[in-house]
């Protein structure tokens, strides 16, 4: 990757830019509660994550997403359907609910891990294995109403880069980088079977001031997300759900040149979650990228989550 450095200083940023887009894709995990993200950043969630379990609740969650992408766009046109960058994702995560005051808390943690590759025409671009970066993260209620079902919820995340980074991998799971995302959601119920969830959030960026084998800096603006989730309970354990969410703003400049990248991505989901047993949850979701703008888009994912009451 020395020939791209050596052209980050290039005030012409055309070139620099696709460069960027299509070949030098640092990949990082962003993620929350129920999901994950393996593109350019996103604080998932999924329905029902944002209405409370009572004081005293802990919960232990392992996920797993496997995601394909073979499509490569800079400006909503496609680039190359040759490309390919798959990826086997695990996220551990630990959380405890409590009270605290008049309000309910719940401090948790999340550490990711697995791998990702290129293949295709970005074979090149290699692989990366081990750890993603530490999230740390804790939702207050200020709306709890278990009466009329209604919940809101806020949320800051900090994402400590101690996962796996390489300045000259193209593909690594760890940032370099620290990372603030601030999230609300509020959840209702909107008959006895179905249940709305709308969830907004943005993420702020510290910069990686060791980017790329030459060592430049890539700062990013702001990216921001909006969730919506429908779901209906066949009955109290076993539920069908859908979602959309979009991707906006997260604009990255490398050594000071800006990339005109962000991935305005619009993304569904279709799944389902059933207990088997009164403290064991498993859930399956299957989903994919309708519209990206800059970026792989994945052609698809399933995602798996197991929750162990304790």
């Amino acid at each position: 990757m020395s020939w791209f450095v050596k052209l980050a200083g290039n005030s012409n940023s055309s070139l620099l830019r696709q460069l960027h887009i299509m070949c030098t894709l640092h990949v990082s995990l962003f993620c929350l509660s129920a999901a994950f993200s393996c593109d350019v950043a996103a604080v998932d969630v999924e329905a029902g994550d944002y209405a409370p379990l009572p004081d005293g609740s802990t919960i232990g969650l392992l996920y797993y997403q496997h995601a394909e992408r073979n499509e490569i766009y800079v400006d909503g046109h496609k680039r190359s359907s040759a490309a390919g960058l798959d990826s086997d994702i695990g996220i551990l995560r630990i959380v405890h609910y409590m009270q605290l005051g008049k309000y309910i808390v719940d401090p948790q943690f999340l550490l990711p891990f697995g791998s990702m590759r290129a293949n295709g025409e970005t074979k090149s671009l290699g692989s990366d294995s081990g750890i993603g970066d530490l999230i740390l993260a804790a939702t207050v209620w200020p709306l709890n109403d278990l009466v009329k079902q209604r919940y809101f919820g806020i949320t800051p995340f900090l994402y400590v880069p101690i996962g796996s980074y390489e300045r000259d991998r193209a593909v690594n799971l760890g940032e370099n980088r620290w990372k603030f995302a601030l999230q609300a959601g509020y959840a209702t119920a909107l008959t006895d079977k179905v249940s709305l969830d709308l969830v907004g959030d943005v993420t702020f960026f510290g910069k990686n001031d060791d980017y790329g084998s030459g060592g430049v800096t890539k700062r990013q603006d702001a990216l921001y997300q909006g969730q919506i989730f429908l779901r209906y309970n066949f009955t109290d354990t076993f539920d069908v759900r859908a979602s959309l969410s979009k991707l906006w703003g997260g604009e990255s400049k490398i050594d000071g040149v800006s990339m005109n990248d962000e991935p305005d991505t619009l993304r569904y989901t279709v799944g389902t979650s059933f207990f088997v047993s009164p403290s064991t949850q498993l859930m399956i979701n299957l989903g994919s990228d309708i519209l990206v703008d800059n970026g792989f888009k994945e052609d698809g994912r399933i995602s798996l989550r197991l929750l162990q009451l304790f």
